[in-house]
């Protein structure tokens, strides 16, 4: 019954057009096809095992309207899907396969459903079943990037406040899902809490959070509020040189967040031995973490989104297995310091 990999994430948008352009122009996505079904229209997007489908069209309509511009479909690849149609099922899901052109699918959290195909892990990602694609004419919208994304590194996903414990629980009975680590981060007036879980083959990974209901709103509160409810907080790509990837991604219009000053100014106590240069980290905006098996190092993008729902990360990492949450508490400290200095 479980799942081992993610086939592809379907994204629907009020613009299609800008949405391909961010990917295929800003990071390097190319187009693979197209296809009209019933009243959505989808482009495929490859770079290497990634594979984003960018639909709009009348039938996104509610989505968009309730939750604007977002992840609707996070597909699941399974040695048998029927298997895990039926153990989703019997761990809670709701079936939603009826109107899915793809096949069978169950729901997630929030407006995000899961569509199980059959491959195998040995085996290529296919093209989304279900949809008459139409190859894109050779070089169409192939610009390519000096850097690669290398994988999907994880999927943050964003939850109401109490319902975090009972979500893992449905991923691990439902999908044989592992638990791999905890977090209760609290900054200043604010909390959270999280549970990263995985497939057994590391090839999908939720970092999953709600918010303490007993502190202060906080980003996450802001985010449900924004996305009307749980969803897809921000997709995180792997790459092997972060520094030259975002100066290369800014050159494409890509939007990084802008980091204090006073952050790398206590960067040297947090983190020692990095490879790169504080002064490298600082003139990129590049944030630093440390846990047992090393350092990474990361950067999230500006919302291309009206609502500014979903968003983007990069991260490379040198060793380490973590998520880079000690940055929460570490920004947080930083604009203190930058607010007291002006005080």
């Amino acid at each position: 019954m479980t799942a081992h990999d993610v086939e592809y994430i379907e994204i629907y948008t009020s613009d299609q057009r800008k949405t391909t352009d961010y990917f295929v122009s800003g990071m390097g996505f190319q187009e693979e096809a197209r296809c009209r079904t019933g009243a959505l229209e989808s482009i495929l997007l490859r770079q290497k095992e990634i594979q984003l489908v960018i639909t709009s069209g009348p039938g996104t309509a509610d989505f968009l309207a309730e939750h604007g511009d977002g992840i609707a479909d996070i597909a699941f690849a399974c040695e048998d899907p029927l298997a895990a149609h039926r153990g989703a099922l019997a761990a809670g899901a709701r079936d939603l396969t009826s109107g899915n052109p793809a096949g069978p699918a169950v729901s997630g959290f929030g407006a995000v459903r899961h569509t199980l195909l059959k491959r195998s892990a040995d085996q290529p990602h296919g093209r989304p079943p279900g949809r008459d694609w139409v190859t894109s004419p050779e070089g169409a919208a192939r610009t390519g990037t000096a850097t690669e994304l290398r994988l999907l590194d994880h999927i943050a996903v964003c939850l109401d406040a109490g319902t975090l414990h009972d979500t893992v629980r449905y991923y691990i009975d439902g999908f044989g899902f592992e638990q791999y680590s905890s977090e209760y981060v609290a900054v200043g007036e604010q909390a959270m809490d999280s549970i990263v879980v995985r497939s057994p083959s590391s090839g999908i990974t939720f970092t999953i959070i709600e918010p303490d209901s007993t502190k202060k709103p906080g980003q996450i509160d802001e985010f449900l509020e924004r996305n009307g409810g749980p969803g897809v907080q921000h997709l995180a790509f792997l790459v092997d040189e972060i520094i030259p990837a975002v100066v290369e991604f800014e050159t494409r219009g890509i939007e990084f967040l802008q980091t204090p000053g006073t952050y790398y100014d206590a960067l040297a106590e947090r983190i020692d031995n990095l490879d790169e240069t504080i002064t490298d980290l600082r003139k990129t905006n590049v944030l630093a973490d440390r846990d047992e098996w090393g350092y990474l190092l990361q950067l999230f993008t500006r919302s291309p989104y009206e609502r500014r729902t979903l968003f983007f990360e990069l991260i490379q990492r040198h060793g380490a297995q973590g998520f880079g949450s000690s940055n929460i508490r570490a920004l947080y400290e930083a604009v203190e310091r930058a607010r007291a200095a002006n005080s």
